[in-house]
């Protein structure tokens, strides 16, 4: 339990990069479990089906969300540990510059620009046209964050393990040509999302520098979604009924301006609680109120 403990705080405290590695590390161990568990029972499942995307746009059509969902799952362990650790590494540096809103539809964006060009790529190249393919995995979201990163600070240099210093946009430039190498020799797929994400993540920070941000729309739209599912908090009432002043009296004048300054401080009391709720209230202003209304 304390291990499951721990991990809820990772995620509460994390940022946008913890929260999408937890995501990608979830929506793989537990679809292996499942499924794996029924292979016990004969019962053989093959879910990627209805989370990959096809490069068949008619298929597309059928299956929507296969456009998001495809940069969330991976095809085995190695696959998901390469690109959570490359997540972790480029979604860090990322998020020094911007903000963790735009590193999410970043994600998002750069996963579905790099799916477009994989199932455009697939209905009109002559190469790929007759071939049925599913496209699976994070890499293109990945590139997308850090092609942006190596586009808005092209002379960050990192360290590499093998490669030592080097400047980012020298790593971003060599991954995208070994995409264009490889892309018509293995994992054509694969690569053609790598491109896609690219190319976005360039168009993302020019757009960006230029004052436009292309992920403020899908933001916006997510910002919604979380407003409408999260349960509302209980407004503090505001209508105050208070007791009609009562006429001032032939009193001793000293006694008239200690009830105009005690009443006086009933009102404030008043419209504090109806702007802030009774919890607002000081310990010194509860007990004034109470004494008052006794």
């Amino acid at each position: 339990m304390n291990i499951i403990n721990d991990l809820k705080l990772q995620y509460r405290i994390g940022g946008m990069t913890t929260k999408l590695i937890f995501w990608n590390i979830i929506l793989f161990v537990i679809p292996a479990l499942v499924f794996g568990m029924l292979k016990l029972f004969k019962i053989d499942i093959d879910y990627h089906n209805y989370i990959a995307l096809s490069n068949n746009y008619a298929t597309l059509l059928v299956k929507p969300w296969t456009l998001i969902s495809y940069s969330f799952f991976h095809i085995g362990f190695f696959h998901l540990l390469f690109n959570v650790l490359v997540l972790n590494f480029v979604g860090k540096l990322f998020t020094t510059f911007f903000t963790q809103k735009q590193l999410l539809s970043l994600y998002l964006l750069g996963g579905i620009l790099g799916g477009i060009l994989y199932i455009i790529s697939y209905t009109f190249l002559p190469l790929l046209a007759n071939e049925n393919a599913l496209l699976i995995g994070a890499s293109g979201s990945i590139m997308a964050i850090l092609v942006a990163t190596a586009t808005y600070q092209p002379e960050m240099e990192v360290r590499l393990l093998f490669l030592g210093s080097i400047k980012l946009v020298y790593l971003a430039i060599g991954l995208f040509l070994l995409d264009l190498i490889n892309l018509s020799i293995e994992n054509t797929g694969g690569h053609l999302a790598h491109i896609g994400g690219a190319l976005f993540g360039f168009v993302y920070i020019k757009s960006i520098q230029n004052g436009t941000d292309l992920g403020s729309g899908l933001t916006s739209f997510l910002d919604w979604c979380v407003t409408l599912f999260s349960p509302r908090k209980a407004k503090p009432f505001k209508k105050v009924h208070r007791n009609p002043k009562t006429s001032i009296s032939s009193k001793p004048q000293s006694k008239i301006v200690v009830k105009d300054k005690a009443q006086q401080q009933i009102d404030e009391i008043l419209d504090k609680i109806s702007k802030s709720g009774y919890d607002s209230l000081t310990t010194a202003e509860k007990e004034f109120l109470f004494q008052a209304g006794k």
